[in-house]
């Protein structure tokens, strides 16, 4: 670098350009209008720039103007302007918008997310939702945020997520992120809630006793774990490890098995984050049931049994149902529907996954635990069942809203009820409720909000 010598100051005459002089650089991009934004930035760099870009054929504006005749955004840095990126309406709703599983901007909702998991330990709602919110819309766009102009209008975005989004692009990173992936109490109630049948409650309460890891806990006589934990804890390196999609498909072949065994016209269906077109994920849903009114309700005890047969059931959770239909419709947001269903660990041989398990280096055993549910709603419900299961969640909480503030009708896994005309709605398919609500059908992959 060229260091110049100390001299006395003296007063510089200024340069042409610098004095007022204008230079009348042929204009090539009529359509495009640039503004710096970058912080911290000097007189002389703002000055090389704004005149390297004008020698393009740019226009590069003094004062930022946002005009709704300017269909782009751009930015520009001292490698040049980025390409032009066409900003078009996005809902508020994730419901009418296309999420697939690429993300363009997952430096910013992964930040977000943090704050999310965040403020979901600490039992805080509302700044939870909304974290939630803003990085569903940002994994919705089909283009990446390179400047805090390209979010104008954008929904679901408030000062705090605009504040994060400017110092992830200028610094690389979130220094309030980092800030909550170091805190302790953070670190142990996200190991905490890592186990199978441990919410953030329990959580709390070992952390506040002073209890930092798992053999903490194993080691504390006062603590009585539930059967749920137990198995958490004694599964753990499998189920806290990712499934595969051949393990998923490998589970279903054994489930599939099973429902024909009890019933031949038995359905079923694979749901959750596979369904939306994942290739891993943490657990594996089911939706079973058969065309015979009333049988569903002996299904899965059914399953139960012969998953027992087989001894590859290491747990089981059955809960019976509870669906009511004169207690509909719920006007309260319920995390779990009333179908009967079942929470399960299940012995996954290698031998019967394409390409074999999904293990770490080392393990020998030729098989592993793995988590899944299913769940057994009447056929008449199916529909509801599987939009309510397949998620994702936050494309499902926008969907309840959308139903309630939009159209006035009041939607959960269980049915759709019109307020206007006091009636509900039947469904046979997902294509239908969509219709109902007046929505464009999503398809099951563009649902990852």
């Amino acid at each position: 670098m060229f260091h110049a010598p100390i001299v006395p100051r003296v007063r510089k005459r200024s340069r042409p350009a610098e004095a007022g002089v204008a230079r009348h650089e042929a204009v090539k991009f009529e359509d495009v209008r640039l503004y710096l934004v970058e912080r911290k930035m000097g007189s002389s760099r703002r000055s090389f720039l704004t005149q390297l870009a004008r020698t393009k054929g740019f226009i590069v504006d003094d004062i930022l103007r946002l005009e709704k005749s300017m269909p782009f955004c751009c930015s520009l840095t001292e490698q040049g302007c980025s390409t032009p990126t066409p900003v078009a309406r996005v809902s508020q709703y994730a419901c009418q918008r296309r999420t697939t599983t690429e993300n363009n901007n997952k430096i910013l909702t992964d930040a977000f997310e943090v704050l999310a998991e965040s403020y979901e330990l600490n039992q805080l709602e509302g700044p939870c939702l909304a974290f939630r919110r803003a990085a569903s819309v940002l994994k919705s766009l089909p283009w990446a945020v390179q400047c805090l102009g390209a979010t104008q209008g954008l929904p679901c975005l408030g000062e705090h997520t605009k504040a994060l989004i400017e110092e992830i692009l200028q610094y690389g990173h979130s220094f309030e992120v980092e800030k909550i992936l170091s805190d302790e109490r953070y670190q142990t109630l996200k190991l905490f809630t890592s186990v199978f049948g441990v919410g953030p409650k329990t959580a709390e309460k070992w952390y506040r006793r002073g209890l930092r890891s798992f053999s903490d806990i194993l080691a504390e006589p006062s603590i009585q774990l539930n059967r749920m934990q137990q198995s958490g804890f004694l599964h753990y390196g499998d189920i806290s490890r990712a499934v595969s999609k051949a393990e998923a498909r490998a589970l279903g072949n054994i489930i599939d098995e099973a429902v024909h065994a009890i019933t031949p016209d038995g359905i079923l269906a694979l749901t959750g984050g596979f369904r939306r077109g994942k290739e891993f994920g943490h657990d594996v849903d089911f939706i079973v049931t058969t065309p015979e009114q009333g049988k569903e309700e002996t299904l899965l005890p059914n399953i139960i049994d012969r998953l027992k047969e087989q001894g590859i059931l290491l747990y089981s959770d059955y809960q019976t149902s509870t669906f009511d239909i004169s207690k509909l419709p719920s006007h309260k947001f319920e995390a779990m529907d009333h179908f009967a269903k079942c929470f399960l660990i299940l012995r996954l041989e290698g031998s019967l996954v394409d390409r074999g398990l999904n293990s770490t280096e080392g393990d020998s055993r030729g098989w592993r635990a793995v988590r899944v549910d299913l769940v057994s709603p009447p056929m008449e419900r199916y529909a509801y069942a599987l939009l309510g299961w397949t998620g994702s969640r936050q494309f499902e909480r926008d969907l309840r809203r959308f139903a309630r503030l939009e159209q006035h009708m009041l939607l959960d896994n269980h049915a759709l009820y019109d307020k206007t005309k006091k009636e509900f709605l039947a469904a046979t398919t997902e294509r239908d409720i969509f219709a109902h609500l007046g929505l464009e059908y999503i398809e099951p992959w563009q649902r990852n909000a």
